[in-house]
């Protein structure tokens, strides 16, 4: 089959051909695993940070991505919940142990023996792979393959970001940053909670722009403050200043949710404006994402197709997925970059 494969972490200014299309064996499907033709894959900024060494540790040779969704096309002894022909969908999380206290509790993105899709297994920019079927997701029809590729990982990260916020129908919400996970946060926000009014900081005026038509009540810039005191912010950038800028802009006792894999070192010096008094002081909380579990893809994909929620998608062919992250990496997107296997 063919695949893209990352040999060597590096800079895309240093090399912007990461990735090497190479012809490898298919992969055999082991117990309660299926092979699935793969039809599209989603490319998401994480695979920047893994191809450029942020992320670690990162087992190489690897093939990157984890928003997939294809076919299955072979099933291995023991498995139950799929046949062939299936259509299902692939996020981050790969495998857990299913023992330890967070996988018996529903948090098995804690696992010590948590598998990351794309970095600790082969993932999907590649024509066939290989997943335990109690992490293979079947995808609701109202999608098309390309439309439910981003809701792997932008969509459901943003739906556990918002159930982590505790909001109640009413309560303002605020969204900093408004890239492919925000603006589905704004479409789910509405679904969810018709009476809350969402708030956006984000630093382009064209993105300011597209969350008001999106239906934002308000939008300004990160450093700005909205009209009124929110009782949760969600954050998806990779920054700290709109962290700190966001706790200035929460309600007592608010919270923000950092949706985010990781925060640039560059601008920590930024945290030296971080005041007790006036940024964590009356109890306001901070609560960090780690990734996502089984069951919120599973519970957003149903929310996506009862709400129509879907996302803006840029379509490139396999060989093109050097060109789509180094676009993303100059931020030339145009909504999430898909690439084609067929």
């Amino acid at each position: 089959m063919k695949a893209m494969i990352l040999k060597k972490t590096d800079s895309l200014a240093q090399n912007p051909r990461p990735l090497e299309l190479t012809e490898v064996e298919t992969p055999v499907p082991g117990q309660a695993e299926l092979l699935i033709r793969v039809s599209v894959c989603g490319v998401c900024h994480t695979e920047l940070d893994e191809i450029e060494g942020r992320i670690s540790p990162i087992k190489l040779p690897v093939i990157p991505g984890h928003q997939v969704v294809g076919r299955v096309e072979e099933v291995g002894s023991g498995v139950s919940g799929f046949k062939l022909g299936d259509r299902v969908g692939v996020g981050w999380i790969y495998a857990a142990c299913g023992r330890c206290r967070f996988c018996r509790s529903g948090r098995e993105i804690l696992c010590r023996d948590f598998l990351a899709t794309g970095k600790d297994v082969h993932g999907g920019y590649a024509e066939y792979m290989t997943v335990p079927e109690g992490y293979a997701y079947s995808i609701p029809e109202f999608f098309t393959d390309a439309q439910a590729a981003p809701l792997l990982c932008a969509g459901s990260i943003g739906y556990r970001s918002l159930e982590l916020t505790g909001l109640e129908d009413g309560d303002p919400l605020g969204l900093t940053g408004f890239g492919g996970s925000a603006n589905l946060v704004l479409k789910m926000a509405r679904h969810k909670y018709p009476r809350s009014k969402v708030y956006v900081f984000a630093r382009s005026g064209e993105e300011r722009e597209f969350a008001k038509q999106l239906g934002a009540t308000w939008a300004g810039d990160t450093e700005e403050r909205a009209p009124v005191a929110l009782r949760a912010i969600i954050d998806t950038t990779p920054a700290w200043k709109p962290v700190v800028e966001a706790l200035a802009n929460l309600d007592k006792g608010g919270r923000l949710v950092i949706n985010a894999i990781r925060k640039e070192a560059g601008d920590q010096e930024y945290l030296k404006n971080l005041s007790y008094h006036r940024h964590l002081w009356e109890e306001r909380e901070i609560k960090s994402v780690a990734n996502i579990t089984a069951r919120d893809i599973r519970e957003f994909l149903d929310l996506a197709a009862k709400a129509r929620i879907h996302a803006d998608i840029e379509e490139f062919s396999l060989n093109e997925a050097n060109q789509a992250l180094l676009e993303l990496k100059e931020g030339k997107i145009k909504g999430t970059k898909v690439l084609q296997m067929l």
